[in-house]
């Protein structure tokens, strides 16, 4: 569902909620799909941990890239962060995830906002933004749900 200023993208896995959001913020790199990173080839992408954490993408060439920084850390039900991802940091936009257990069954709420601060770029950003989003939670899906062991 996309807003006037909010993207909103809700979607179920069927794992434990402590699963899932550890797979969202520890095993991104595993996986986040490459047609979505920076460098082509992340060898890893790390959120955090915490707040004040960054959100970092490291290419298998070692560069680093920098996609945000985390402003709200709430293990397992809560994360939110800035996010630049490709962008300039001067037009990062925030982006929320919650995670609600309900019997075995997680719910995931993903809210992208600050699309109207970029003026007219800014529709343009958000539908892109949106198609993005399917595909990178998605592959999310398919990963937390198979239950892969986490520290």
């Amino acid at each position: 569902m996309i807003g006037p200023d909010t993207l909103i993208v809700e979607f179920e896995v069927r794992a434990a909620v402590a699963h899932a959001f550890r797979t969202w913020t520890r095993k991104a790199g595993l996986w986040w799909p490459a047609s979505h990173t920076v460098s082509g080839d992340a060898e890893t992408i790390t959120f955090g941990p915490g707040v004040g954490g960054r959100i970092v993408e490291r290419g298998r060439d070692g560069r680093e890239y920098d996609w945000g920084a985390i402003t709200d850390w709430d293990e397992p039900h809560r994360v939110a962060f800035s996010w630049v991802h490709v962008f300039d940091a001067a037009q990062a936009t925030q982006v929320s995830l919650t995670f609600e257990e309900d019997g075995g069954v997680t719910q995931v709420r993903l809210e992208h906002t600050g699309f109207a601060a970029l003026g007219d770029p800014g529709a343009e950003r958000q539908a892109r933004t949106s198609t993005a989003w399917s595909a990178v939670t998605k592959a999310f899906v398919g990963c937390a749900q198979d239950q892969l062991p986490l520290p």
